[in-house]
């Protein structure tokens, strides 16, 4: 799933250790060696290894089962480090990055957030610092930031969801106009776009879209579409048959789906794909920590951690979980239209779901 995101690369780290030994007599120079007694050769001594000690801080808004996953296998690798995190909806997230910036410090080390076009703001307001991964060389490079200052490391499907106690695979919706069909009125959920960074994204992209607009999200809200506060409770109650179907995330699904929950997943036509990238934060607490879970994130050790929690990877070199080839199309984005037209967007929105 390749993104339209305008990506690039900066910088390469290179680290080295270098060791070795001589060894020499206390009186003088040592004597030529003798033919008949050949010097016995000494070898170099070992690098130390390396240690490493202290935290990093983590602010995401990605579910939380992936965070531990990630947590344990990054302080697996680095058993001197410590990695915390917060946890919360991408708005929160968002507004505690912005109200310590404020005030001077933001105290994470790396930042993940769903919607992308946040990234854009972060740059602007000078809260991220450039940094390219070694890890970057395995990426395609529309998903890196042309500037270093943030990089793809996951990918997100927006698709359809239905709760499979009151919806057959054969009626389920296909595509996002079979959404207004009004045997699904009042019967419609999605997360509020407000709360949620990959429902704004979804949101976004499909009102910078010739094709769907703000026209079609107002006969969204005609046919009965609700609103939940959060990506979370979004599924649990389609999964509870709150709701029949629902604008829902893939790999959310996949995870309520692996705890046996009645709901499944499609992409439709026209899937709204999202490249969820991580970014640096500028003079933070822990920054050769920050660095380390960076490069870890995209490592292919740690990409195999994102794709055995239902995630898609940004690699190649990685096995998907997911069966890429189900996606029938995906929507053509701008991406500096949607960072342009991203905030006009959700206040149209609020007006039109009667949030404002």
């Amino acid at each position: 799933m390749k993104k339209k995101i305008c990506l690039g690369l900066s910088l390469v780290m290179v680290l080295s250790l270098m060791a070795g030994c001589g060894e020499k007599k206390a009186d003088g120079p040592a004597p030529a060696p003798s033919a008949a007694a050949p010097v016995e050769s000494k070898g170099a001594e070992p690098a130390p290894e390396k240690t490493y000690s202290g935290k990093v801080m983590l602010y995401s808004s990605m579910q939380e089962d992936q965070l531990v996953a990630v947590k344990e296998g990054f302080e697996k690798k680095y058993p001197g480090i410590t990695m915390e995190y917060y946890f919360a909806g991408t708005s929160k997230v968002v507004t505690k990055i912005s109200t310590e910036a404020q005030a001077g410090h933001v105290d994470a080390d790396v930042i993940w957030v769903g919607d992308a076009a946040d990234y854009v703001s972060f740059k602007e307001e000078n809260i991220l610092q450039p940094y390219t991964s070694p890890e970057a060389a395995n990426l395609d490079p529309a998903y890196v930031d042309a500037d270093g200052y943030y990089t793809a490391a996951r990918l997100v499907g927006v698709g359809i969801a239905y709760n499979t106690v009151t919806v057959t695979p054969e009626e389920a919706p296909k595509t996002w106009n079979d959404l207004l069909d009004a045997k699904w009125k009042d019967q419609i959920v999605m997360s509020d776009p407000g709360t949620a960074g990959t429902t704004k994204y979804w949101m976004n992209a499909m009102m910078c879209s010739d094709k769907y607009g703000a026209d079609y999200m107002q006969k969204l809200k005609d046919n009965g579409c609700l609103l939940e506060s959060g990506t979370t409770a979004t599924h649990n109650q389609l999964a509870a048959s709150a709701y029949q179907v629902g604008v829902c995330l893939d790999y959310v699904t996949a995870n309520l789906v692996a705890e046996g929950s009645p709901i499944a997943f499609l992409y439709p036509e026209d899937t709204v794909s999202i490249a969820s990238p991580i970014g640096l934060v500028k003079d933070c607490n822990n920054e050769e920590n920050g660095k380390l879970l960076y490069d870890f994130i995209l490592s292919k050790e740690g990409q195999e951690i994102l794709v055995a929690n239902n995630l898609v990877s940004v690699r190649e070199d990685v096995e998907q979980a997911v069966d890429l080839t189900a996606i029938p199309s995906m929507l053509d984005s701008d991406f500096a239209k949607l960072a342009s037209d991203g905030k006009t967007n959700l206040e149209t929105f609020n007006k039109i779901f009667g949030l404002s």
